[in-house]
């Protein structure tokens, strides 16, 4: 070859490989733990900038590409990292989890292995209510003296369908017939591969506040306990530009534009036209308005309406 190129080094990031094989802990008998990993921080500034060369740029200049790219939604450059996670979790969050098909997954198969004897339980004072505004969420808390009740016909539910289960196995039932009546709270593992890019996009819908709170907990770990230590300068960012940021639409801007302007009829005249509020001036119950108002909540902005 004409050119003559540096030998490279594999980049390592010493914060992440003191945890490889480490797992961290969730829910009741859960955990994910990082199995392998490719690329840096410096990779995507590598990628961004189409240099194989190191220290050619400054620390603050790394930074500032970083979150140049992240707040200007510029994702291939974050392709280039890539993380291998092992994860143990119940069965009706990996299905959540699963519909993120921008990963390669291998699953345990209880085709082949006896399932795991885990099932995800819940305590009396951890039964949640349905969520009013949100139709797929939760809400607060059911009363303890009714968890109770609960709590125990879960207990019985779990014991009995693990001993019809078993009793099929010992039986001698094909195990992938065996498995049908497991309950949703029984354990699986998996190995999950995934680029940065694509686990910040999991990241941010699996940590909002609306998502379903056993997965949250899974995400929780995987940013702050993971991400944080293998690519800290894009953790950052993606908190600053993505978890604690927020957007408007079109329709948003224009009633906030109104407001500032102290044009209430304008403000009434718009959400009439947006069918938030009604011909009496009353609020509909459009999930678009109810997002707006948290919006402005958040800004402690009070609701024009």
């Amino acid at each position: 070859m004409s050119e003559n190129f540096e030998k490279l080094e594999k980049l390592r990031v010493p914060a992440l490989d003191e945890i490889l094989g480490v797992p961290f802990k969730v829910l009741k008998d859960g955990f994910v733990r990082v199995v392998d990993y490719l690329g840096t921080d410096e990779s995507i500034v590598q990628a961004a900038r189409v240099s194989y060369g190191k220290g050619t740029k400054k620390i603050r200049e790394d930074e500032a590409l970083i979150r140049y790219l992240l707040r200007h939604q510029h994702t291939t450059p974050f392709e280039m990292c890539e993380i291998k996670l092992h994860v143990r979790v119940p069965m009706d969050c990996w299905r959540q989890w699963i519909r993120h098909r921008t990963a390669n997954v291998n699953e345990y198969s209880t085709r082949y292995s006896i399932a795991i004897d885990a099932t995800e339980s819940t305590k009396a004072n951890e039964w949640r209510g349905q969520a009013i505004t949100n139709r797929q969420g939760s809400e607060g808390f059911l009363d303890a003296s009714i968890g109770e009740e609960l709590t125990r016909q879960e207990r019985e539910l779990h014991k009995l369908t693990r001993d019809v289960y078993q009793k099929r196995i010992d039986a001698g039932v094909a195990r992938e017939q065996a498995r049908k009546d497991l309950p949703l709270s029984t354990y699986t593992e998996a190995y999950w591969k995934i680029d940065l890019h694509n686990l910040l996009h999991f990241l941010h819908l699996r940590m909002e506040l609306n998502a379903q709170l056993e997965i949250r907990q899974y995400a929780e770990v995987i940013c702050n306990e993971i991400v944080k230590r293998w690519c800290p300068i894009t953790w950052q960012a993606f908190w600053d530009y993505q978890m604690n940021s927020m957007t408007f639409s079109g329709l948003e801007i224009k009633i906030i534009t109104a407001m500032l302007k102290g044009e209430k009829q304008k403000v009434y005249d718009l959400g009439k036209e947006f069918n938030w509020i009604k011909a009496d001036n009353s609020k509909t119950s459009s999930r678009e308005l109810f997002e707006f108002e948290e919006k402005l909540e958040k800004l402690k902005i009070p609701s024009p309406w």
